[in-house]
């Protein structure tokens, strides 16, 4: 069953920009590219940066979380954003409407 992932991070400060913009570019290329993925795209909606990615099983998510951009992403993660994310199995893709709204009613906070 596919495996669908929504995360929401927002920026610490303005000035966190361009090494945000550095790392989710990177990130979103490696998802893009994994094995098993079966579609990854982004948006920006009230203040925080959305990723949408859906996956054929939650072993594949899992393979590309801790690796290579990704894995430099989060290693970082803390010093520049905050978020919540969710991750659960699902029939098919949500829109971004039933995404956005799984996400600010399930959502947990990024931890260390």
């Amino acid at each position: 069953m596919p495996y669908v992932s929504i995360t929401g991070l927002r920026l610490k400060g303005l000035w966190h920009a361009p090494r945000f913009w550095w790392h989710a570019t990177r990130a979103m290329a490696q998802a893009r590219r994994a094995p098993g993925n079966l579609g990854a795209i982004a948006r920006l909606i009230d203040g925080y940066h959305h990723t949408l990615s859906v996956w054929s099983d939650r072993a594949a998510m899992r393979r590309y979380l801790g690796s290579g951009a990704h894995l430099a992403a989060m290693r970082g993660f803390h010093s520049f954003a905050t978020g919540r994310i969710i991750g659960f199995e699902a029939e098919a893709a949500p829109g971004w409407a039933e995404a956005h709204a799984i996400w600010c009613a399930r959502a947990v906070e990024v931890r260390r």
